[in-house]
């Protein structure tokens, strides 16, 4: 089950429990602790198995127009049956009744890290395309994909 949490309280425990357990893609310590702490004030989906959370995403306004994946967590137990689509269906369906034109999500570049390749194929097979690679905003060894979704007609 898949439901809209607007408690920052909730909010930030979920995205600790979630995160904590993905230390693959989030084991830098102080950008964890961003990320959970920034989640709280953002549009925000967490799926559910009975009662435990076992996944999230959020949203994040970058422009007038434009949104982005903030940041998402699905445990690993739950990797590829579906979750994943479901917290972005959720997402999408927020962010196109908030008036947003544009979704948008950055991750390492295809090429770089087997997890991380996963992790494009996700937003690839969602319907995101490429929109640009900045080599070096994040740091050489991680060079930053930008993919993009138009809204309209949603």
């Amino acid at each position: 089950m898949v439901r809209e949490i607007t408690e920052a309280s909730e909010k930030k425990a979920i995205t600790r429990l979630i995160l904590e357990g993905l230390t693959d893609w989030f084991g830098v310590e102080e950008s964890r602790e961003d990320y959970i702490e920034k989640s709280a004030d953002k549009p925000f989906y967490a799926a559910f198995d009975g009662d435990k959370p076992v996944g999230f995403i959020c949203l994040n306004e970058t422009g007038k127009a434009t949104a982005e994946i903030y940041v998402m967590g699905v445990n690993k137990d739950y990797h590829r049956k579906g979750l994943g689509r479901r917290l972005f269906d959720a997402l999408k369906k927020g962010a196109t009744e908030a008036g947003y034109s544009f979704l948008q999500v950055k991750t390492v570049q295809m090429g770089r890290y087997d997890d991380y390749d996963d992790t494009n194929r996700f937003y690839l097979s969602l319907g995101f395309q490429e929109f640009e690679v900045f080599p070096l905003l994040w740091d050489e060894a991680n060079p930053c994909q930008i993919y993009v979704m138009s809204l309209k007609g949603e």
